[in-house]
């Protein structure tokens, strides 16, 4: 028997094949191969057509069966991971009203702030641990706002991952990490967040029900099962947003631990039993996939946005033509740390949260011609992407997040030793690098929804990481050259 994971992301969707027996992975494949668009009808808007995530996924499945030679009667059940945030508005038959407003739009940024400032500060983040923010919960009233026609068509509200269940099952459900990733959970209540509602003028009606996160959510349809090859009746027994499933697919799940990711942006996902909030609401937190209000288990989130996008950028504009990372890693692994002075702030990217929201831009600081080239460029952008991770991760700790052992997958900035090195040696905790994916975990889960598994942590063993970082002993070195460049930043950022 086998478990099938699906991860609905904005770029691509990616569906994995688990050995149910073994759990290991069989397969993982990814559709279309090229990024889907990302539509800007305005600036700092962001939208996607959520029947786009259907037929993709639909070919994603037809693909992975395909190529497997798996019968669907043998997939014992089904896994959902999804981009986080999203709005999909949908009325009584099921049609979807408007595009989804996806995660990185940033129209509902003002409504946000001044429900932040409307409600209370303090009201906000000891209820919801988070300022309304730019979530769900903003954008829908966005539309409240500015589309009224659409918006009395609405009959149910989702995120992306709810909207993909509906599409397999007929049914229109959602899990506490999802409202709560919406800023529609109130966590000192244990139920959704009225004051949110009221505010909003929001009927709570237009929520989904609630259902576990690893639970029946729902039974493939007859007209699902035609559209992706799958069997009537195969269970939908799991979903999560991104960040929390990527952290289940690294089997993190109790205090003490963090997952890490370093792609075109970074997050640090650290786990804590605390209902804690950061007072200048520069982390996010959400219930995590294990979260009980009798047990605790929320996922502080940290995002920098000027991440392998910063390095992408050096590779692009620096780097003779041809030159691939592994060229890049073994030249700047040729400059000592600290880049002999040179710095970068690597926040090009747009605000950054951590910052208070502040926009500094990116910077190079202490260039000089006749001492620094090309190879000190490469290894001061690293290390200033390891820099921008520790000083979020320093804020985590502040919150409570003891870290001990961060986990990553092998698939970002942590393959590179010097970008890893640099994390451990000013922290002091252990960097374990896993060969896994967010589809893959996602199939894994689902098989705790079903019975055949009897936790999480059962689910989602961690076997012996592919590789390990540990400090090396030159923790002064790489301290003098964190000051540094933390002595830079706070110049730009005030």
């Amino acid at each position: 028997m086998y478990l099938l994971g699906c991860d609905i992301g904005s770029s691509s969707i990616k569906a994995a094949l688990v050995n149910a027996a073994t759990g290991e992975s069989v397969r993982v494949v990814r559709y279309p191969e090229t990024e889907t668009e990302i539509n800007a009808p305005q600036p700092g808007f962001a939208e996607q057509d959520p029947a786009d995530w259907w037929q993709n996924l639909c070919a994603a499945i037809q693909k992975l069966l395909l190529e497997t030679e798996v019968k669907s009667d043998r997939i014992q059940s089904i896994g959902i991971a999804y981009q986080m945030h999203g709005l999909v508005a949908v009325d009584k038959a099921g049609k979807v009203l408007r595009p989804s407003i996806i995660w990185c739009d940033s129209r509902a940024v003002a409504i946000g702030k001044a429900a932040f400032t409307a409600i209370g500060k303090e009201k906000c983040l000891s209820h919801l641990l988070n300022s309304p923010g730019n979530f769900t919960a903003s954008k829908l009233k966005w539309v409240k706002e500015n589309e009224p026609d659409t918006y009395r068509k609405i009959h149910k509200i989702m995120l992306p991952g709810d909207y993909i269940a509906m599409q397999l099952t007929g049914e229109i459900n959602t899990t506490v990490s999802g409202l709560s990733e919406g800023i529609l959970w109130d966590f000192k209540e244990n139920k959704t967040a009225d004051l949110v509602l009221n505010h909003y003028g929001i009927s709570e009606s237009l929520l989904p029900n609630i259902v576990p996160t690893c639970g029946l959510h729902g039974k493939v349809t007859k007209a699902a099962a035609a559209a992706t090859g799958l069997q009537v009746g195969t269970p939908v027994t799991y979903r999560a947003g991104d960040q929390p499933n990527n952290a289940l697919a690294l089997g993190v799940f109790a205090p003490g631990e963090i997952a890490a990711t370093g792609g075109t942006s970074g997050v640090v996902y650290g786990v804590t039993d605390k209902l804690n909030h950061d007072p200048k609401s520069r982390i996010n937190a959400f219930a995590h996939v294990n979260h009980t209000a009798a047990d605790p288990r929320l996922g502080l989130l940290l995002c920098i946005n000027g991440a392998g996008s910063q390095f992408a950028w050096l590779k692009n504009q620096i780097a003779p033509p041809g030159s691939n990372y592994d060229e890049i890693n073994a030249l700047l692994e040729t400059v000592p740390v600290g880049s002999e002075g040179l710095c970068v702030l690597p926040f090009g990217n747009g605000a950054e949260r951590m910052l208070e929201n502040k926009n500094p831009g990116a910077h190079f600081a202490g260039l000089q011609f006749n001492r620094h080239g090309r190879a000190h460029l490469y290894r001061a952008g690293l290390e200033g992407i390891a820099f921008a991770f520790v000083y979020g991760i320093k804020i985590l700790q502040n919150l409570g997040v003891k870290v001990n052992v961060m986990k990553v997958g092998n698939d970002n900035l942590f393959r590179s030793r010097v970008f890893s090195e640099t994390i451990v040696n000013l922290l002091g905790c252990r960097i374990d690098v896993f060969e896994t994916t967010g589809a893959a975990g996602a199939a894994k889960a689902s098989g705790v929804g079903t019975g055949l598994y009897k936790s999480l942590e059962e689910a989602v063993p961690m076997d012996k990481p592919e590789k390990s970082y540990l400090p090396t002993g030159e923790q002064e070195t790489y301290a003098a050259a964190y000051r540094r460049w933390e002595e830079e930043l706070q110049k730009i950022s005030g």
